[in-house]
């Protein structure tokens, strides 16, 4: 088979991440399908791809997403390579290209927790926009061959929403390479003890960040060395939420770390007394793996999706009810980690049954099921 992969999204950092291991892997795993990788001009020059097989070749597609030139200039460069099958790592599908293609829609939150008060529309465009996404995503899934999705949670969600049939959706967990073998580094703060939280993802309103800072100004007044580092790219959340932290007296304690490099994430959840997830809603919550990874102790949302990854290794909360958050922090905060062994060992368990290689094997499982159906 000749297979399209879209990597224009290989420098961000969700769905970039899943694009990055993806492709290193195939490129271990499959010597006999050929890839061709779109990618943006500015990658490409920056030398971000690490091409080490020869079945694989990059193609400059320098069109942004969420774009009407995506819609437009992207199908005639894709039709220019004679592909057997595009696989769409993202939800942003050109609704005229119709040749054979498979998608990964890793989340529905934009059909739950809008982020219009992020956008410099005014709010009549805003809510067109948000219309256009979900035709969008209900294009790319009606036409696809096969959906592929990071969780059973968020199956049901495309099932719910979408009207796809169960059959067609390929669930592929992700992956984890933020492990042990990684050097601890944590010197972008001088931290003397290992007294603080640690939450790692973007600010986005489905996060619940607001109820995480309530909750943690009420154990800082009980546990006066408590602090909580937040991990993640500044972006018009993050520093929306670091004007409110400035107006607290929580601006020495509540530390906002930026993007973390691998080894940097690795030394952040080993020193950590917790990873909190306290999200409204994830797809998959890649960062309670990474954990679970580093022998770190999970809190986290009772919501599906965390509670299909972490099982029963994470301690929960209702992410609506902040004196059950305080509960769960102040259970860690005044319990010496030991007390929580048994639920690191088994996080350390549960890690071990996911990886990027699996992953990518079930999606080259999908890519041939693809080719056998077009050839039947």
């Amino acid at each position: 088979m000749r297979i399209g992969i879209d990597a224009r999204l290989w420098d961000e950092s969700g769905v970039g991440r899943y694009i990055r291991n993806l492709v290193y892997n195939l490129q271990i795993i499959d010597k006999r399908n050929e890839y061709i990788l779109f990618a943006l001009n500015k990658d490409i020059q920056n030398s971000k791809f690490k091409i080490q097989n020869s079945k694989f070749r990059l193609v400059r597609a320098d069109i942004r997403w969420h774009t009407i030139e995506e819609q437009l200039r992207f199908p005639p460069v894709l039709n220019k390579e004679k592909l057997d099958l595009v696989h769409f790592p993202y939800f942003s599908v050109p609704i005229f290209y119709n040749k054979p293609f498979i998608v990964t829609i890793h989340d529905l939150i934009l059909h739950h927790f809008p982020t219009g008060e992020a956008s410099t529309l005014p709010l009549p465009l805003y809510q067109l926009k948000l219309l256009g996404y979900k035709f969008v995503i209900g294009q790319a899934a009606r036409k696809a061959a096969k959906v592929i999705t990071v969780s059973n949670a968020t199956k049901q969600e495309i099932v719910d929403h979408l009207r796809v049939d169960s059959e067609k959706i390929v669930v592929t967990y992700e992956g984890t390479n933020i492990n042990s073998k990684f050097k601890i580094q944590n010197s972008k703060f001088k931290i003397t003890n290992k007294k603080y939280f640690l939450y790692v993802g973007n600010a986005y309103p489905h996060k619940n960040l607001g109820r995480l800072i309530q909750a943690f100004d009420q154990i800082r007044s009980q546990e006066p060395e408590a602090k909580l580092i937040l991990v993640g790219r500044e972006d018009y959340f993050y520093k929306r939420l670091k004007e409110k932290v400035k107006a607290t007296k929580l601006q020495d304690s509540v530390l906002f770390y930026g993007e973390a490099s691998d080894e940097e994430l690795a030394g952040l959840y080993k020193n950590a007394l917790a990873l909190i997830m306290p999200s409204l809603m994830e797809g998959f919550g890649l960062p309670a793996l990474e954990a679970m990874a580093n022998k770190c102790l999970v809190l986290a949302s009772d919501i599906p999706a965390l509670k299909e990854i972490c099982k029963d290794v994470a301690l929960y909360f209702n992410p609506y009810d902040i004196d059950e958050i305080v509960e769960r922090m102040r259970n860690v905060c005044f319990n010496d980690l030991n007390h929580f062994s048994k639920n690191i060992e088994k996080g350390l368990e549960r890690a071990r049954r996911f990886s990027w290689e699996k992953m990518a094997r079930e999606t080259l499982t999908v890519y041939a099921s693809c080719s056998s159906a077009g050839s039947g």
